[in-house]
């Protein structure tokens, strides 16, 4: 959740710090703060907000340093303030921390501190934690990296950490268990961060640690180490982002900026893969385990939030193409129900991140009871990736808006060449229709262009509804699963109440809700369940309700229904909810912007959710 950052070498710490923030800022922004070390002691400076805040707050103060640490926070223990705000000093003032993730046991530490005399500041675990480590390191009178060991043995939870010590002024020394830490190697200078974005400017070379791991950081060294003492290897990676992929491009919002890059994202997911004149799907990631998930019983799908939704449109396409079983399960309610996983499963966990806890600790359950783990994941080298059997990545480039958009119809492609593919292997697909739905596919990211092209309405409709309290989003089959989708789209950034329904259950309960006040959501294109649809837009209708409808090109019967219409080219209905989903996303948006809300950040949300 938290983003965090540090440097050591021979630049000014603090600006590449604070630029490394704001590009880790959709992590968390409840507070931020940052320490300096120059040789003369540790400086910490820290404030309730955003990055700019922190920025004015500090202007005059003295921010010479060749070696730092900063923290961008999203609340867990105790509520945004300065006080809770990292980095924490240690009750000396010598040492400095941050920390990504959760202290589940703190409370037992923080009770036998106090027994010993230590005074607390704020209502932190990350303080708890900071003043155990020194206590070690007092009493043992051992190195910091001895101590920070030594602690994390009797650590229970998630981390990253990083520390700066008065006493070693050119030293950060980190660790990660269950939450991502990237190391940059330059020339006699080192950057860490939550991803890599804070260093892409400076390097392109990179060190993932890995759980249970710590590193000692020094300008011209990097030495790795188990919790054991045993020194590794680091494997240093080469990354392939460019800077401009995490820049707005002259877009008003990165949220805009990454719908509209839908086209290109959806491309270069299928590019090398998808070739619909030879007829072949290629995905090395899934040809080694095609035999197993041919012979599966079940496919289990495990995800959260947007991914949980990518899962269930999955779980319709695999179903119908491959026949088989398929279950889409909430990662975080999948490892705390004792789930029933028998051995050739085959698990398919779902993350923009590749660093959701609550996904990550349920591959882990399912992987020690003999399930097949493949993951569709977006970022190269994350945990869910490295935890993973095999999998494919959906290649859609850094995602900074905190509501995905890009990433919901990447991980759509991705799942639906691997339902496509093993259909192929398996023959539960004609050849006629599997050539025709890789050709539908092949056409998804040109008809994504048109809908974005013909969307300048949706603005307007933006201002028409923005004042709603509630809407309700309504969809059956394929589309079932964007309805809710789209509902999670206005929620997250607009703050307006809106929910997602089978549009059949509509009757039986939400119908109650309808009146003349009530913008209701139709995702109505051209398919199987079409007739039906309409006839439950007449309903809403009947009952004075203001219908928006997301309609097929050409559907005059659902226009002449509808108060307003977004349309989409034909599609198959396979393929289609890579198209009806632009609109919702628009829609989101656009009334997030009407009503002034900060859409790429908005309130109590962080992006890559490393906590449960």
């Amino acid at each position: 959740m938290c983003g965090i950052v540090g440097y050591t070498g021979p630049r000014e710490a603090y600006p590449i710090i604070i630029k490394g923030l704001k590009r880790l800022e959709y992590r968390g922004y409840d507070s931020t703060g940052v320490a300096l070390q120059n040789g003369k002691g540790v400086k910490v400076y820290k404030k309730k907000g955003k990055v700019a805040e922190l920025e004015d707050a500090i202007v005059g103060k003295d921010l010479h340093a060749h070696v730092g640490i900063g923290h961008t926070r999203w609340a867990t223990h105790g509520e945004p303030s300065d006080r809770n705000a990292h980095p924490h000093q240690s009750s000396s003032g010598k040492l400095a921390m941050i920390h990504n993730g959760i202290i589940e046991n703190y409370a037992q530490l923080k009770s036998e501190l106090i027994n010993k005399g230590y005074q607390f500041r704020s209502d932190t675990d990350t303080e708890v934690l900071l003043n155990f480590i020194e206590e070690i390191k007092t009493n043992n009178n051992c190195s910091l990296e001895e101590a920070v060991r030594v602690a994390l043995k009797r650590v229970v939870g998630a981390y990253v950490i990083l520390l700066v010590d008065a006493d070693d002024p050119d030293t950060i020394i980190a660790a990660r268990k269950g939450s991502p830490l990237v190391i940059g190697v330059g020339k006699g200078e080192h950057f860490l961060g939550s991803d890599a974005s804070p260093m892409l400017e400076y390097t392109k070379e990179v060190v993932y640690v890995n759980d249970y791991e710590l590193a000692i950081v020094k300008p011209d060294e990097l030495i790795l180490k188990n919790l054991g003492n045993e020194k590794l290897t680091p494997y240093v990676q080469k990354l392939d982002i460019e800077l401009a992929a995490i820049e707005k491009g002259g877009y008003e919002h990165f949220m805009l900026k990454e719908i509209f890059e839908q086209p290109q994202t959806i491309y270069d997911c299928l590019r090398g893969r998808l070739d619909a004149v030879a007829g072949t799907i290629t995905m090395s990631g899934i040809q080694q385990y095609a035999d197993q998930i041919v012979k599966a019983n079940r496919i289990v799908m495990i995800a959260c939030g947007t991914s949980w939704h990518a899962g269930l449109v999955a779980e319709y396409i695999f179903e119908e193409l491959c026949r088989i079983n398929v279950e889409v399960e909430y990662a975080s309610e999948f490892r705390y129900r004792n789930p029933v996983i028998s051995k050739g499963d085959v698990i398919i966990a779902i993350s923009q991140s590749g660093e959701t806890a609550d996904t990550l600790v349920a591959i882990e359950t399912a992987k020690a009871k003999g399930a097949i783990i493949l993951g569709v994941v977006n970022v190269v080298g994350s945990s869910i990736a490295r935890a993973s059997h095999g999998g494919a990545y959906t290649h859609a480039g850094p995602e900074i808006g905190v509501a995905s958009t890009k990433a919901f119809t990447a991980q759509l492609a991705v799942l639906t060449m691997m339902a496509l593919k093993i259909a192929y292997i398996k023959g539960s697909v004609s050849h006629d229709r599997y050539m025709h739905l890789l050709n539908e596919l092949q056409e998804i990211p040109e008809k994504v262009a048109w809908v974005l092209k013909h969307s300048d309405h949706i603005r307007t409709l933006a201002e028409k509804y923005k004042d709603a309290r509630d809407f309700l989003y309504l969809g059956r089959g394929y589309n079932f699963p964007v309805a809710l989708e789209g509902a999670l789209k206005l929620k997250e950034i607009s703050y307006i109440h809106a929910e997602g329904y089978p549009a059949a259950e509509m009757k039986h309960g939400p119908i109650a809700l309808v009146d003349e006040t009530l913008p209701v959501v139709f995702v109505a294109t051209r398919d199987t369940y079409h007739e039906k649809v309409v006839s439950n837009m007449q309903e809403i209708k009947a009952r004075k309700g203001q219908v928006i409808s997301v309609i097929t090109e050409g559907d005059d019967m659902s226009a002449s229904l509808s108060n307003d219409i977004m349309i989409i080219p034909e599609a198959d209905e396979i393929v289609a909810p890579m198209l009806s989903v632009v609109p919702l996303q628009l829609l989101a948006y656009y009334i997030g912007v009407a009503k002034e809300q900060d859409v790429d950040k908005p309130r109590n949300l962080a992006k890559s959710v490393t906590v449960e």
